[in-house]
């Protein structure tokens, strides 16, 4: 059996596959704020951090391990375990000294792995990807190698302030003394893995990109981009390598502890959004994933490391080859909430009424559907802005204010992947507003692709435990075939003869869009 592990935001979760049955054999998940209580981290992270800082406590992340592996070990025959793999929540990082290496060749299984690593940190919190205190690191950054356009062409992203590189450079600037004594910087996933390991880890390729640290086309560090963030950074971060890369024996303290097999084996970690894309059968370029929750995401494979023009796109490493590209709207389940709420609908009507007698007004009517600020594109709106009939405009026909919403959401998502040059041949659609039969429609009319809807729970610790069923000899297409099935009747085509409303709606869409 192979076992993925996702270290999110929240909680760590467990996935544990049998290929040979097809069959996910368990899994368990440790949420931080209900099993963790001692850590005051309901959400998982501390609250009222000061300046926009979020952090998390990287122990609570090592007593989540333990206890995960001890409810495993009860439910299951860990011996059975062949390979190991995980996923962390992408951009935070853990700070370590010099005596992290030999903590982590001596831990004793008779005692916890707090009591025998805590004392390595050099920085008692972890930034995470919440946190936005780094906006001035972001700019000394960008100035420093020229503009935003060539940060995002080394890394993949402009300076974004959530990433690794400019929480590392804040770290040296506000605290010059810990910098000087941290010998290791890790990232969640490769801290993970390493203890899992028992050594220091690589970071993958997929998680490495979303550090502003990793050159896309070389796959190693950039020296101008660790030169601009802070001194002698190359020496503390581990080398990056693809995620498949077998990192040798698990350590003795989870053979001892929990009952793994000596010959069980750890492979690299990567970032949960890479991960992801592997769970949900996404990893050949043509597969896009649609996320539709309180933010939407937009994610795809691409063969090679183009980079978005205007810096909305992130690009990192696919764990399956190749790269990546993730891309989020702000304004997602909290705007169709808002106009639901407005126009007086409940979730039923909102699905009739984006279909119901208002076909002949595809793509006639726009909507820019933002309700606040938005990220892609990054501008500070107030408001949704509309074009359109009389009636559409006034919301005497709230059908066609529906439709314009959804249409105006999935436009935004057309128009601003284009620059991947991927053709959309299918689209994996997940998330809460996913089951919405009207919703996922207009995902298929507006794209010209048909949409399959995944019921995939803990897609990151699923996409992990496929990985580690891939570095064991598996064959990960076949896997993604047996374990990301869409479910059933739930596949939708798209309305062919819309075609070209849409392709001009689009047009159209840009062209408001530039001129508010």
């Amino acid at each position: 059996m192979f076992l993925g592990l996702d270290s999110s935001t929240q909680s760590l979760t467990a996935v544990l596959i049998d290929p040979d049955s097809g069959e996910i054999a368990c899994q368990f998940s440790v949420n931080f704020g209900n099993d963790l209580p001692q850590y005051e981290a309901s959400n998982g992270f501390i609250p009222g951090g000061a300046n926009g800082e979020v952090h998390s406590n990287p122990a609570m992340w090592l007593e989540a391990l333990d206890l995960l592996f001890s409810r495993l070990a009860a439910a299951t025959d860990l011996s059975q375990v062949k390979m190991i793999a995980g996923s962390g929540q992408q951009h935070g990082s853990v700070y370590l000294d010099s005596s992290f290496d030999t903590r982590l060749a001596a831990l004793d299984s008779g005692q916890n792995l707090v009591h025998q690593l805590a004392p390595a940190f050099t920085r008692q919190t972890s930034p995470i990807w919440m946190d936005t205190s780094t906006g001035e690191e972001c700019a000394e950054i960008t100035n420093t190698l020229g503009g935003s356009a060539e940060v995002c062409r080394r890394s993949g992203s402009i300076a974004i302030e959530r990433f690794t590189g400019p929480q590392i450079r804040r770290f040296f600037k506000t605290d010059p003394d810990a910098y000087a004594r941290t010998g290791r910087i890790h990232l969640v996933s490769s801290f993970i893995a390493s203890v899992i390991a028992g050594k220091s880890v690589s970071i993958d390729y997929g998680d490495g990109a979303g550090m502003n640290l990793l050159n896309l086309a070389t796959l190693a560090w950039d020296r101008d981009l660790l030169d601009a963030t802070a001194p002698g950074l190359l020496e503390k971060l581990p080398s990056p390598a693809a995620a498949t890369t077998v990192q040798g024996a698990v350590s003795g303290y989870f053979v001892g502890k929990y009952g793994l097999a000596s010959a069980c084996r750890c492979a690299l970690f990567t970032g949960d959004n890479p991960a992801s894309l592997v769970g949900m059968g996404a990893t050949r370029p043509g597969n896009i994933v649609i996320s539709l929750g309180t933010s939407d995401t937009f994610f795809a494979a691409m063969p090679g490391p183009k980079t978005d023009p205007n810096g909305f796109g992130h690009v990192f490493g696919n764990p399956a080859g190749g790269f990546m590209s993730l891309i989020c709207f702000r304004n997602g389940s909290l705007a169709r909430e808002a106009l639901r709420d407005r126009l007086g609908l409940d979730w039923s009507a909102f699905e009739r009424a984006a279909l119901a007698g208002t076909r002949e007004a595809a793509g006639t009517n726009l909507m820019l559907p933002f309700f606040g600020p938005e990220i892609t594109p990054r501008r500070d709106f107030t408001g949704p802005v509309l074009q359109g009939s009389p009636a559409f405009e006034s919301a005497a026909q709230p059908a066609l204010q529906v439709r314009a919403l959804l249409e105006g959401q999935f436009l935004n998502m057309r128009l601003h992947s284009q620059w991947m040059e991927v053709k959309t041949e299918r689209i994996r659609l997940t998330g809460g507003a996913s089951k919405n039969d009207g919703i996922a429609q207009l995902v298929a009319d507006v794209f010209q692709a048909p949409v399959e809807r995944l019921e995939v729970s803990n897609s990151a610790a699923l996409g992990a435990a496929l990985i580690a069923a891939a570095a064991g000899g598996h064959d990960l297409d076949a896997l993604q075939q047996t374990f990301c099935q869409s479910s059933p009747d739930s596949a939708l085509q798209p309305d062919s003869s819309l075609a070209p409303a849409y392709q001009d709606a689009m047009r159209r869409f840009a062209a408001l869009l530039d001129a508010v």
